[in-house]
């Protein structure tokens, strides 16, 4: 039987091919799963709607893609529209997978110490607040025992020069996953979160992620960068009954980055 046989879900933060959010929700789906979809709201005059077809094209092929709707995180008629939605497809669902971050590029571009004060509101508005929002929002429709996944990033643990004010909001997001794993553990409610190494994204292009791509190949344990692949499936696993029992955790898959306490292998590099 296919690991999400039987099982609904709501997946939020797909851009496009390269999200991570795809990665796992194609996991999921090829395992049986029922998803429904959100993704960006498209502006008025884009009469393409870009976001919303982008989306789109991935999900066409899958039958057990039920919905596609925008979503604002940042008003909460928007979040509980969706809910709404997700009701009335699905009733009750198993997983909720939030993939959704967001900082101005030019806070990004500054150093931390100059990020501006509205910036830090908007960052920490939409990629933090947003995952308590939607828990407290999507809590009558989870089911007992139902998995909740969020993706961070090794930032938010230690200083990653560039990633600067995101970092500040990926160790917020770290400690909203410990106390929403509290709240909702009495249900059988888990809610974990997925630390991926440096992934090219449109998150990670605006982060600097091919200068982190260099790194990691020379100091991860495992020599070499992580796929999307991979961190489709431990995505997935988190989001399934294979997890039940794991709450509150940050699950790395970085090739062993995060556990290294020195170089390692960067200093023959250096010594050349």
């Amino acid at each position: 039987m296919s690991m999400f046989a039987g099982k609904k879900g709501l997946i939020l933060g797909v851009a496009n091919e390269n999200s991570i959010a795809w990665a796992i929700a194609q996991q999921i789906l090829e395992s049986g799963g029922e998803c429904g979809f959100t993704h960006l709201p498209d502006k008025a005059e884009d009469a393409r709607k870009k976001n919303h077809r982008r989306v789109s094209k991935l999900i066409e092929n899958y039958p057990n893609a039920k919905f596609l709707v925008p979503l604002d995180v940042q008003q909460d008629e928007d979040i509980r529209r969706v809910v709404e939605t997700t009701r009335e497809h699905f009733g009750q669902i198993d997983f909720l997978l939030h993939s959704i971050a967001f900082a101005d590029r030019q806070d990004l571009a500054r150093d931390t110490i100059e990020t501006s004060r509205a910036g830090f509101a908007l960052a920490m508005d939409v990629s933090v607040y947003s995952l308590i929002a939607v828990c407290n929002a999507a809590r009558e429709i989870l089911n007992d025992r139902a998995a909740i996944a969020a993706m961070t990033y090794f930032g938010g643990e230690k200083c990653v020069p560039g990633y600067n004010v995101m970092g500040i909001c990926k160790a917020a997001l770290e400690a909203s996953v410990r106390y929403l794993a509290y709240d909702l553990g009495p249900r059988g409610i888990r809610v974990n979160a997925l630390s991926a190494g440096p992934l090219r994204t449109l998150a990670g292009r605006a982060a600097g992620v091919d200068d982190m791509l260099e790194l990691y190949e020379w100091m991860a344990p495992l020599g070499r960068n992580v796929t999307h692949e991979e961190v489709g499936r431990c995505g997935a696993f988190l989001l399934s009954d294979m997890s039940d029992g794991v709450t509150g955790e940050i699950l790395h898959v970085d090739g062993g980055y995060n556990m290294m306490g020195s170089p390692g292998r960067l200093l023959e590099r250096v010594r050349r």
